[in-house]
């Protein structure tokens, strides 16, 4: 008997940098609602999905930059996405700036939460892969300071047993490393959620502004395939205060085929049925980890941080 799981991607479209936390939530639920309407049993939210996003600029006051953060999840704002997740049986996988006490010093993270149908939190995430720069460049016509507002995340790439199957979690630029799978690969993931918020325009290397989008699905999809899982990838879209934002929410099937993508660049819902036992099509056949991987060839993937031989 197969394991199949109703998947849905639950895109958003802009966020307002004054937008309230109640507005973006109100969305939220709007979505899980229709998401339940067509017997889905997951959704899964962008990155940063209850905010702008913020990182686009530069601000000197921590005040200012700490109205972006949790500093409790649930908390008041977003306690009505568990309570809906807990009264109609439905997870969710959501985005979000976290700020955290620990050993009496503030962490700020770029994270993520496995919500299971029981409003519980089963899973938690901090992003490894922080894209941008630290300090303010004029030059940028906006400007991406992940760097400067997170802290590189610190869970490593857990996986977590829920929903029937093998769970994952990574969050924007983690999709274009193929580290982030492989981790997650090693420990029979079966479905990895990933949360984007991804410019059109990429300033340092404008001549790749039209492979965006060709990009944003490659990743995802080899990420897929070599691993032999599913991957539900989604979007905060649109034109968000002056800054057009890729979309293309999907879902991807093991064999790295795309089954489910939205068509628009506002919120929007896709759903697909995912059977996880199909996951063994892969990992039992050509990559077959056990069987081929042969990792005393890899050890300068996880020796050196730059490349060899280069200044």
């Amino acid at each position: 008997m197969s394991r199949r799981l109703k998947v849905a991607a639950a895109q958003l479209g802009p966020i307002r940098r004054d937008e309230p936390r109640s507005s973006a939530v109100k969305r939220m639920l709007d979505l899980m609602r229709e998401a339940k309407g067509y017997g889905a049993q997951l959704v899964v939210f962008p990155e940063l999905a209850l905010t702008s996003f913020f990182p686009r600029w530069y601000m000197e006051d921590q005040a200012e930059i700490d109205r972006f953060f949790e500093s409790e999840m649930p908390g008041r704002d977003t306690l009505p996405l568990f309570e809906q997740a807990r009264e109609l049986g439905i997870g969710f996988y959501m985005g979000y700036a976290e700020r955290v006490v620990e050993e009496g010093t503030a962490r700020r993270f770029n994270a993520s939460v496995l919500v299971d149908d029981r409003g519980e939190i089963v899973g938690r995430y901090r992003k490894v892969h922080l894209p941008g720069h630290r300090e303010h460049e004029p030059w940028r016509p906006f400007q991406h300071l992940e760097k400067r507002y997170f802290e590189t995340g610190n869970l490593g790439f857990p996986v977590f047993e829920a929903f029937g199957g093998v769970m994952g979690m990574c969050i924007c630029n983690d999709r274009r490393w193929p580290e982030s799978f492989r981790v997650m690969g090693l420990q029979s993931v079966e479905l990895v959620m990933v949360g984007y918020n991804t410019p059109v325009h990429y300033p340092p290397a404008p001549e790749h502004d039209h492979l965006q989008c060709f990009h944003n699905h490659l990743v995802m999809q080899a990420g897929a395939y070599q691993n032999g899982t599913w991957v539900v990838g989604v979007a905060k879209a649109g034109q968000e205060e002056g800054c057009d934002m890729i979309g293309q929410s999907c879902i991807i099937a093991p064999t790295g085929e795309i089954v489910a993508q939205c068509a628009t660049l506002g919120d929007e819902l896709i759903v697909a049925d995912c059977d996880l036992d199909r996951c063994r099509e892969i990992q039992d056949n050509i990559f077959n980890f056990g069987l081929h991987r042969e990792p005393q060839a890899y050890g300068l993937i996880t020796e050196t941080k730059g490349v060899v031989g280069k200044e």
